[in-house]
């Protein structure tokens, strides 16, 4: 049959439309088909019994694949579903897991190597992510509400149901499943496996803390910061390539002991290149519960001996700031802004284990960020503090500042209910007393003798050389992420992730834990678990980085570990070994060789001329060569860059790479 122009177009047209109205139909029919597929779902928690559907449509970007949201009536918790084409599906699931309750679209918009939908799609897997039982207000802190749903039961919820959707969807059996989160989702990832059975065959937990993490490691890090402020250009200069290598030159006493005092609780020293930037980090959500659950302290480290303020370093006194004033103007997001008081957040950091924590200040929408004040304050290293409304109708009521900034104070988390009850007018006192206080908590919460970089902390008995806390906190925090204690006993394979320059969850807690895996899985620890250390990454899971010539993103290890667990797991395919390594005062020490370091990092040696080091004189010539080691059974390298400038932007590639014997 020979078709005319006309009737070829009008033809294409309806068939064109017959698959329209075929997917529209397949739509309809799934939502339509909710209560069907939810009487196919069963589970003993009462909490999620009743799942539904209310979207179910194709899209095509980051990649083409089938999109299903929905959630569990009687709950504040929803999923998204992203379903690869029935020809790219090969009968798993990767689900990501962030560090606090969120949202369940945050990783639609992420593009490149950030792109989980389409990273996991190209893994033949649909990925799942969930609000976790609803967003977490970090203005109003709460220690009664049940930390489980949060943990894992809203999660493990989500993923059963997601094997009835993928069924009708792609058909064939139970998918296997795999979960990966970091930070505080590495707590929500252990607490999932340890605490449910059958729901997921395998975890990537990454850059995870310890039960005695928070608030310490921040503790320590902003005592250091405070002391060390105007020393840290020699500290880093000390550790840079062509340095003495002694950091500790040229340091006071106090000084001394801040920066040894950090380093042996686990802060590693060549991360303290990024001290401008790095701030206080995921400390901002954390202040309010402290000051809940151990109210008095803030109170006894002014007036009780041994805690530092009782007799205080003139450092200590001059870094004191208290400031009556009243408020003059209010300042909304966008002219903050434009003020250079407050970044805005971008749609990537939301939800990343480094950079969640953002979210976490402030109020969205027209209500203000920050207030302008009658009197210019102090310049001092300000790194948190209380705003306290002393008139008006917010009288008695404080507000947690981030930052100031001449006649500007910034807010952390903040409720609404408070704000809008200021007025232009109103006196307030500007106080940063209980953030100085917290700089040294951790000298006040002596854990057990399983916690070794406490040992500087205990005297030659063993016991607690400062007065102590009457309860550890950070147990507290860590059940209110993990919804329990992490004890090491899961069913199924991990492999968890570390970093060694990690200024936020320091390297040694990723052995804590393997320890703990030891002692419950013993000889038998190997053909389940996997630690992997990534030398020069930080804590953050975006592949950009703020010095993209100082640190490497970890996510090629991290996409690489969830597809070797998924080979292990389904085909017995027996993933590269742990990472070798040693601890010696609180830093995690790897060889220098592949052989011996293992893991999966290539490690990269560079020369000049032959040499580590070369003093010359401006327009000698010089060679550079790079030497790169890879881990057997690893893959190979591709290609190389070069950035002679520094910039960040690489713009030598190499790609004829020679190669020696593998």
């Amino acid at each position: 049959m020979k078709l005319t122009n006309l009737s070829t177009t009008l033809w294409c047209l309806m068939v064109v439309g017959i698959i329209e109205q075929g997917l529209a139909q397949a739509n309809h029919n799934l939502i339509q088909q909710s209560d069907e597929l939810a009487q196919s779902y069963s589970t003993k928690d009462t909490i999620f019994k009743n799942p539904y559907i209310d979207i179910d449509e194709w899209r095509d970007k980051p990649v083409k694949h089938r999109y299903v949201h929905g959630g569990f009536k009687g709950t504040e918790t929803r999923f998204s579903f992203y379903f690869p084409t029935k020809e790219q599906y090969q009968g798993r699931f990767f689900q990501y897991i962030t560090p606090f309750p969120d949202s369940e679209v945050l990783s639609q918009g992420a593009t490149g190597e950030d792109d989980k939908i389409g990273f996991s799609v190209s893994s033949g897997a649909y990925f799942i992510e969930t609000n976790g039982g609803g967003k977490v207000d970090f203005a109003k802190p709460s220690f009664n509400n049940d930390p489980t749903i949060g943990a894992f039961r809203a999660n493990a919820a989500s993923a059963a149901f997601s094997r009835i959707v993928a069924k009708a969807i792609v058909g064939g059996g139970r998918p296997f499943g795999y979960a990966f989160g970091g930070s505080g989702g590495a707590y929500r990832t252990i607490g999932s496996i340890e605490n449910t059975e059958g729901v997921w065959d395998g975890v990537v937990p990454y850059v995870l803390g310890s039960p005695m993490a928070i608030p310490n490691v921040f503790a320590v890090r902003m005592n250091a910061m405070r002391i060390l402020d105007k020393k840290m250009p020699q500290i880093i200069d000390a550790l840079d390539a062509g340095g003495s290598g002694d950091m500790y030159a040229g340091l006071n006493e106090e000084e001394k002991q801040a920066l040894q005092e950090a380093t042996q609780l686990g802060f590693p020293p060549q991360s303290w290149f990024g001290y401008k930037t790095m701030g206080i980090h995921g400390f901002i959500a954390l202040y309010q519960g402290m000051r809940m659950a151990d109210a008095k302290f803030f109170d006894d480290f002014w007036k009780v001996k041994g805690y530092l303020g009782a007799n205080p370093t003139e450092s200590l006194l001059k870094a004191r700031l208290q400031k009556a004033s009243k408020i003059k103007a209010a300042i909304a997001i966008d002219e903050a802004v434009k003020l250079g008081i407050k970044e805005p957040e971008t749609a990537g950091e939301r939800g990343s284990a480094d950079l969640a924590w953002k979210s976490m200040g402030g109020v969205e929408g027209k209500m203000p960020v920050a207030f302008q004040i009658e009197d210019i304050l102090p310049d001092v290293n300000f790194m948190g503090g209380d705003l306290v409304i002393k008139s008006g109708e917010a009288a008695g009521k404080t507000i947690q500042l981030a930052s100031i900034k001449g006649d500007k104070v910034v807010f952390g988390p903040v409720a609404p209910s408070v704000l809008v009850k200021i007025k232009m007018g109103d006196e307030v006192f500007i106080d940063n007393s209980n953030f100085l206080a917290v700089q040294t908590y951790h000298r006040h919460q002596v854990p057990g003798k399983e916690y070794k970089v406490w040992d500087q902390f205990r005297d030659a008995e063993g016991k607690p050389i400062y007065p102590q806390r009457p309860f550890l906190l950070g147990p507290l925090f860590t059940r209110g992420a993990a919804g329990v204690l992490p004890t090491g006993k899961f069913k199924g394979k991990m492999i968890l992730l570390c970093s060694l320059w990690d200024r936020e969850a320091f390297a040694w807690q990723g052995d804590f834990y393997r320890e703990m895996v030891r002692k419950n899985l013993g000889d038998k620890t190997e053909e389940n678990f996997r630690l992997w250390y990534t030398d020069k990454a930080l804590h953050g899971d975006l592949s950009k980085q703020e010095y993209p010539t100082r640190t490497v993103s970890y996510l090629g290890v991290l996409q690489q570990a969830l597809r070797d667990l998924s080979a292990w797991c389904e085909k017995g395919i027996t993933p590269p070994a742990s990472t070798q390594y040693k601890i010696v005062d609180g830093q995690v020490i790897v060889p220098s060789t592949v052989a011996e370091r293992k893991g999966i990092q290539p490690i990269v040696n560079l020369t000049t001329n032959g040499k580590k080091r070369m003093d010359i004189k401006a327009g000698t010539q010089i060679s550079f060569t790079a030497t790169i080691d890879i881990p057997q059974n690893t893959g190979k390298i591709v290609s190389a860059e070069w950035d002679f400038e520094g910039a960040g932007t690489f713009p030598i590639k190499q790609k004829n790479i020679v190669f020696d014997k593998i």
